[in-house]
């Protein structure tokens, strides 16, 4: 297993990547997307460098949406298959690892803010994250909406700084505009998650009634 991580490592590199896009760019936006796709269910594929190369090959803006489109979609299928699998023997027996449980126990106590705050970190456990949300019951609006936001301030805070990566050499300054954008984002985090709280609670309320 270490030895296959090592060998895509080898091979993916910016590039690499580059290189593959180049050559399949008859195909339009599907290279792209299906790259970042596959790092749902890929591990090892380094997100900073696909993210970066969709930048590189399609521009800021349609990088950006391509490579939000195939994380975010990864993501949900991921999510869903866990739900619709979770009773079955090869899923608890993973659920039981105890990095697995550990996530769980963060899921189960922050939700919302667990999934976005983990979603913005360009690298990360991913796919025990969406796996790890998806055994919790957490609700599929609340996991979209944090999913999508998340990845959206990661994708494009990538996307941005690799494009103008030698702008930010020449006039660090630049980066205070960066750290607005994730500070803004932080604070419409806590302002969704009091919004999924007291919609959850509301529900459990007059269900209970």
């Amino acid at each position: 297993m270490l030895a296959a991580e090592i060998s895509i490592m080898e091979y993916v590199t910016e590039q690499n990547i580059e290189l593959l896009l180049e050559r399949f760019r008859s195909l339009g936006p599907l290279p792209g997307i299906l790259l970042t796709f596959l790092k749902s269910f890929v591990p090892p594929l380094p997100t900073i460098v696909i993210v970066g190369a969709n930048a590189a090959i399609y521009g800021l803006w349609l990088g950006f949406l391509y490579s939000w489109i195939g994380l975010v979609t990864g993501s949900l299928l991921t999510f869903w298959m866990i739900r619709k699998t979770s009773d079955t023997p090869f899923i608890r027996r993973w659920a039981a690892k105890p990095k697995v449980q550990k996530a769980m126990v963060w899921a189960q106590r922050n939700g919302f803010s667990f999934v976005f705050l983990l979603s913005m970190l360009p690298i990360g456990p991913f796919v025990v994250i969406n796996m790890a949300a998806g055994l919790t019951r957490m609700s599929t609006v609340s996991f979209a909406t944090a999913v999508a936001l998340g990845k959206g301030v990661m994708v494009f805070c990538v996307s941005y700084i690799g494009i103008h990566l030698s702008d930010f050499i020449d006039q660090p300054v630049k980066f205070i505009g960066v750290a607005l954008f994730i500070a803004a984002s932080l604070w419409l985090n806590r302002r969704l998650q009091a919004y999924f709280k007291k919609s959850e609670s509301t529900n459990f309320t007059e269900s209970a009634s």
